[in-house]
C-alpha cells in the first residue's frame, strides 16, 4: 500500500479568523460529519512569534443539528495574564458562541514560547474534530543549536477518532472506545480501507525538532519511532534539560518537543502511537504514520519496534532555566494546601465528593457582578477561592476510586511545578518540571504541584479526558478576586452580549452597572 507525500498543515497567523464549520471528512476512510476549525482536521496551525499579540476572531458557522451548534475555543497552555475573559472556556470565562455569531479573542502571551494547542471547550465538541496546534516560535530558543529543522513539517499531532458523534457517545456509561488513531489527521481503523497514512519527511543527516501534541479526547499514547531515539527539549511550553528516550508517553492535552536525528539508513520507518485503550495493534498500519527518508520509495515501512532501553522518567524531567519552586520546600508547607480526591458515583465523577455541573452563568460574570463570597459562586461546592500572591499546593491522590485512569489533570491560567510526579513518592523541590497538564498516575500515586496566585479570575481545573470532564471531573480555582478590575479593563462589550439576558440577574446587573473600578 502506498502512502503519498502528505501535504504540510495549513497555517494562519496570530491575527486571524478561525471559522468553525461542519464538513464531512474521512480521515481514516470512514465518512462522517465533523465539527472543524477552518474546515480541516486537525485545524490550521496557529503560528506565532515570541511576544506576538493574538487577535483571533472565532466565527461560528455550525449547522449540523446532530451535534452541538454552540461553541467556544480554548487556547490550551496560554496563561491569559489579565485576560481571563479570553480563555474560551464555556460557562467558566464566557457564554458559548451561538450559531451565526462570532467572538474576538484578544490576548498576549508575554514570555511564553513553545508548543500549545486550541480546542473546543463546549461539551465534548472537540472530540467531533475542533482541535488544532498552536506554536509560539522563539528566535532566541536556548536549544536552537540542537536541531536544524523546526517548521510546519515537524508538527506531529496525535488524536483519537470516533465514527459516531459525541451526542451519541455521551450516552455511553463507562468507557468510550475510539475507532482509530490519527497522526497528523490520518489513520486506519480495524476492518477499514487501507487509507493513506501520514508521511513525515526527513533528510539523512539532519536533526528535526518534532513537536508532538496530544490532541486526544481520551487515550494516552506511547509514541515511538522505529530505529530512532528522541531527545526531549520541551514539555508543555517549558524548555527542559535535554533527556533522551526511545518512547514518550503522551497524555491528553500534553505536548513535547523532541529532537530526532535522521542518522539511519535511507528507508521508511514506522512512527507508532500505541493507545492505552481500544485497539492497540499495529497490523495493517493501525496506530501508525511513516517517517520517510529522502530517497526512500513511497511504500509502507518494514521496520520493527525493537525493545526499549531508554524509558521515559517524568521524575528526571527538569526545567532548563531551573525555575525555582515557590514556597517552603516541604510538602504541606505552602501558604494554601488543597487535597483534591477524585471519585465516581453512578458514572458521575466527583472531586471531594462534588460532581461539577456547568453553572447557568459564567463564573467570571458572577464574580464581576458582585458575588461576594465563594459560597455565592455557582456551581456550589466546585469553586475554590484563592487569595492573591499566595503559594498554592494541590495534591491529587490516586485512590483508584475514579475509573478510566491515568487521568491527565489540566489547570488553566498557569503552569505549575510538579513537586511529586506519578510513579515516584519522593518530592523534588530542587528542579522539578513545570507544565500545565500532568498525569495522576496509578493507584498509590500522590501527584503534587505548586503555583502562585498571580493571575486573577476563575480558572478551570479538570481531567482532560473529555468524557470524564463531561461527567463532572472538574473544579474551579477562583483566583485573586480583588484584582479582577485589571481583567475587567480589557473586556470588550461583545463579551457579555454572548449571554442571554432573559431572566439572568447576573447579565442584567453587569450590563446596567458600570465596570468595576
Amino acid at each position: 500500500m502506498r502512502s503519498p507525500p502528505s501535504t504540510p498543515p495549513s497555517t494562519i497567523g496570530s491575527v486571524a479568523e478561525l471559522t468553525i464549520v461542519n464538513r464531512v471528512i474521512a480521515p481514516d476512510g470512514f465518512k462522517r460529519s465533523a465539527t472543524l476549525a477552518g474546515g480541516i482536521f486537525p485545524g490550521p496551525l496557529i503560528k506565532a512569534q515570541k511576544n506576538d499579540h493574538f487577535s483571533i476572531n472565532v466565527v461560528n458557522q455550525l449547522q449540523d443539528n446532530d451535534m452541538p451548534l454552540s461553541t467556544s475555543v480554548h487556547w490550551h497552555g496560554i496563561q491569559q495574564q489579565k485576560t481571563n475573559w479570553a480563555d474560551g472556556t464555556s460557562f467558566i470565562t464566557q457564554c458559548p458562541i451561538p450559531p451565526n455569531r462570532s467572538f474576538l479573542h484578544q490576548f498576549s502571551a508575554p514570555n511564553q514560547t513553545g508548543t500549545f494547542w486550541y480546542h473546543s471547550h463546549f461539551s465534548t465538541q472537540y472530540c467531533d474534530g475542533l482541535r488544532g496546534p498552536l506554536v509560539i516560535y522563539d528566535p532566541d530558543d536556548p536549544h536552537k543549536d540542537l536541531y536544524d529543522v523546526d517548521d510546519e513539517s515537524t508538527i506531529v499531532t496525535i488524536s483519537d477518532w470516533y465514527h459516531d458523534p459525541t451526542t451519541v457517545l455521551n450516552k455511553i456509561i463507562g468507557p468510550v472506545t475510539n475507532n482509530s488513531t490519527l497522526i497528523n489527521g490520518l489513520g486506519r481503523y480495524p476492518g477499514g480501507p487501507m487509507s493513506p497514512l501520514s508521511v513525515i519527511n526527513v533528510e539523512q543527516g539532519k536533526r528535526y525538532r518534532f513537536r508532538v501534541l496530544g490532541l486526544s479526547c481520551d487515550p494516552s499514547y506511547n509514541f515511538t519511532i522505529d530505529g530512532h531515539t528522541m531527545t526531549i527539549i520541551e514539555a508543555d511550553g517549558v524548555e527542559t534539560v535535554p533527556q533522551t528516550v526511545d518512547r514518550l508517553p503522551v497524555y491528553a492535552g500534553q505536548r513535547y518537543s523532541v529532537v530526532v536525528h535522521a542518522n539511519q539508513p535511507v528507508a521508511n520507518y514506522w512512527v507508532r502511537a500505541q493507545p492505552n485503550l481500544g485497539n492497540q495493534s499495529f497490523v495493517d498500519g493501525l496506530n501508525q504514520a511513516i517517517l520517510r527518508y529522502k530517497g526512500a520509495p513511497e511504500e509502507d515501512p518494514t521496520s520493527s519496534a525493537g525493545s526499549s532501553v531508554l524509558p521515559f522518567n517524568e521524575a528526571m524531567l527538569a526545567s532548563l532555566m531551573s525555575i525555582p519552586v515557590p514556597g517552603v520546600p516541604e510538602i504541606g508547607k505552602a501558604d494554601i494546601s488543597i487535597n483534591l480526591v477524585a471519585g465516581n458515583v453512578n458514572g458521575l465523577f466527583t472531586i471531594n465528593n462534588v460532581t461539577f455541573h456547568s453553572p447557568p452563568t459564567p463564573v467570571l460574570l458572577q464574580m464581576l457582578s458582585g458575588a461576594q463570597h465563594p459560597s455565592d459562586l455557582l456551581p456550589n461546592g466546585s469553586v475554590y477561592e484563592l487569595p492573591p500572591n499566595k503559594v498554592v499546593e494541590i495534591t491529587i491522590p490516586e485512590t483508584g476510586a475514579a475509573p478510566g485512569g491515568p487521568h491527565p489533570m489540566h489547570l488553566h491560567g498557569h503552569k505549575f511545578a510538579v513537586v511529586r510526579v506519578a510513579g515516584n513518592s519522593t518530592p523534588n523541590f530542587v528542579n522539578p518540571i513545570w507544565r500545565d497538564t500532568v498525569s495522576m498516575g496509578t493507584p498509590g500515586d500522590n501527584v503534587t504541584f505548586r503555583f502562585v496566585t498571580d493571575n486573577a479570575g476563575p480558572w478551570f481545573f479538570h481531567c482532560h479526558i473529555d468524557f470524564h470532564l463531561n461527567n463532572g471531573f472538574a473544579a474551579i480555582m477562583a483566583e485573586a478576586r480583588n484584582q479582577l478590575p485589571i481583567v475587567s479593563e480589557s473586556i470588550p462589550e461583545t463579551w457579555a452580549s454572548l449571554c442571554p439576558t432573559i431572566d439572568d440577574p447576573y447579565t442584567a446587573s453587569y450590563n446596567t452597572s458600570t465596570k468595576l473600578t
